[in-house]
C-alpha cells in the first residue's frame, strides 16, 4: 500500500516535467566522463564542473518549461549536425554506418542512404529525381 502511493505520488511529481533529451544525456555522459579523469587527475576544477553537468543535467530534466528546453534541445541537435545519431543511439548508428553509405544528391543535396558493398551503382534522388554514379 505504501510503495503504491509513493509511485502515485512520483507519477504526479513527473507529470508536465521535461525529463530526458538528447542535452541532458550529453551533459550526464560529459559528467561521467570527467569524472573519471578525475580519479586520475584529482582537481578541484574537474570536481566542479562534473558536479555543475550533472546539476545542470537534473535541473534540464525535472523543468516544467518544457517548451523553453524542447527549443535549446533542437538547437543543440542542430549544432550537432551528422553527429546526432550518434549521440541518440550509438549501437543503432554504428549498424547503420556498417550496412549504408550516404551520399549527396549534387543536385539538391539531399542525404540519400545506399548499401555497401554493391560496386559502382546508379542512384536516383528520391527528392528531384537526379540520377548520379556513385561507388558503394
Amino acid at each position: 500500500m505504501a510503495k503504491q502511493d509513493f509511485n502515485e505520488r512520483m507519477q504526479s511529481w513527473l507529470t508536465d516535467r521535461n525529463g530526458s533529451d538528447e542535452l541532458a544525456s550529453v551533459a550526464i555522459f560529459v559528467a561521467l566522463l570527467l569524472v573519471v579523469i578525475n580519479t586520475f587527475a584529482n582537481t578541484l576544477t574537474i570536481s566542479c564542473i562534473s558536479l555543475g553537468l550533472l546539476g545542470y543535467a537534473w535541473w534540464r530534466m525535472c523543468s516544467k518549461n518544457v517548451a523553453a528546453r524542447r527549443r535549446e534541445n533542437e538547437a543543440f541537435t542542430r549544432l550537432l549536425g551528422p553527429v546526432a545519431p550518434w549521440v541518440r543511439n550509438p549501437p543503432a548508428a554504428l549498424r547503420e554506418h556498417k550496412e549504408y553509405k550516404h551520399l549527396v544528391c549534387p543536385k539538391c543535396k539531399q542525404r540519400v542512404r545506399v548499401p555497401r558493398g554493391k560496386g559502382k551503382l546508379r542512384v536516383k534522388c528520391p527528392k528531384c529525381q537526379e540520377k548520379f554514379d556513385a561507388r558503394t
